[in-house]
């Protein structure tokens, strides 16, 4: 029988195995508080550490549990502040985790996809294609294992969450969601202070909008305009951009819940001033915030960054349309922080060493 990962467990469920192991050992009901107080407050990396256990629980607990967390491949740190861990995975795919300050704030942006499936064409994840779905107990992980780092390396305490990693969120409800759970109700992040990304899973949207949690959305929006739209996110075609907005209008109307679009600004591909008009409606009608990222090359894409001129000009002209605007400074720029490129880098060394009949890089 495998052994399930506590890290998989929503609180409930984690409750629940917990008590009916202690119960069939004949051991008093503490001991569950005890271990999921390890697991969650103490987040600890093994079950050997829980000391309060005696030895014997430890070693029954190990026979019918496991508590794994992914490996730190590398850790590369940029000036700014930023840092970056490429995690390996039980099978030895890896995945990417950041951690970004910011006034006051530090940020957790997770993954939960090795790779992604939907080939985005300004994307490092979707460049280096689609491996699996992530489980909860990887995703998890990633938040445990960075929050570990930060708090060893003295930069405080994980403040919130983005799911805005490698892999497309809605995709991956079966393991986000529970994830969502855990790291509300187990390690204590409030709702509001996670973001769930999507390039526009119309069904993930509605889902997320019907949990009770106000966990934010943010669409990666990238073009306001539906045939643009489709160059860019394939996806376009199967969500409709006119459906999507739909799904996040429901979405908006629970009430109490940030919306945000991400905008990515390629030069001369989606930062016309004519599209201003159309991605300024749309955002008024669901009333969202408008994120303005300058693009972050990837391989084999000659594309390039919209000059900040025209980001600066593309920004005012939204905020004279009624719009609240933010431009997304790049961050960690010196270690490939944007979501997938550390991935990308890896999976091209592999690619080549293939192609000269080399070992594998892993």
């Amino acid at each position: 029988m495998t052994r399930p990962n506590l890290l998989g467990l929503p609180p409930p469920a984690l409750r629940e195995a917990l008590a009916a192991h202690f119960r069939d050992r004949g051991q008093p009901d503490y001991r569950t508080r005890q271990v999921e107080a390890w697991v969650f407050a103490g987040g600890v990396p093994s079950l050997e550490a829980m000391t309060n256990l005696p030895t014997r629980e430890r070693t029954a607990l190990g026979e019918r549990f496991r508590l794994d967390e992914p490996v730190a491949e590398t850790v590369s740190e940029s000036p700014d502040g930023t840092v970056k861990h490429l995690w390996r995975l039980s099978d030895d795919d890896v995945v990417e985790s950041v951690l970004i300050p910011a006034g006051g704030r530090l940020t957790l942006c997770l993954s939960s996809q090795a790779g992604c499936p939907l080939a985005c064409k300004f994307c490092a994840t979707g460049w280096s294609g689609f491996r699996r779905q992530l489980t909860t107990a990887e995703i998890v992980g990633q938040y445990r294992a960075s929050a570990r780092w930060a708090r060893e390396h003295g930069r405080g305490l994980v403040s919130n969450i983005v799911f805005m990693g490698m892999g497309e969120p809605l995709a991956n409800r079966r393991h986000v969601f529970p994830a969502l759970s855990t790291l509300n109700a187990g390690y204590g992040i409030g709702a509001r202070r996670i973001t769930v990304s999507t390039v526009g899973v119309v069904p993930g949207i509605l889902a997320l909008a019907e949990r009770e949690e106000q966990f934010r959305l943010a669409l990666s929006l990238h073009a306001p305009v539906s045939d643009l739209r489709a160059q860019l996110v394939p996806l376009e075609k199967r969500y409709p951009l006119e459906e999507v907005i739909d799904a996040v209008e429901a979405y908006a109307r629970r009430g109490g819940r940030r919306l945000t679009f991400e905008y990515t600004m390629i030069r001369e591909v989606n930062d016309a001033l004519e599209l201003v008009p159309p991605l300024a409606a749309l955002a008024r009608r669901v009333r969202a915030f408008v994120n303005l990222i300058p693009f972050n090359p990837i391989p084999d894409v000659e594309w390039k960054p919209s000059r900040d001129g025209r980001v600066r000009e593309f920004g005012a002209q939204l905020e004279a349309a009624g719009v609240a605007v933010a431009v997304r400074r790049p961050r960690g720029r010196e270690i490939d922080a944007a979501c997938g490129q550390l991935r990308a880098a890896r999976v091209a060394r592999q690619h080549s060493r293939d192609r000269h009949g080399l070992d594998s890089y892993a």
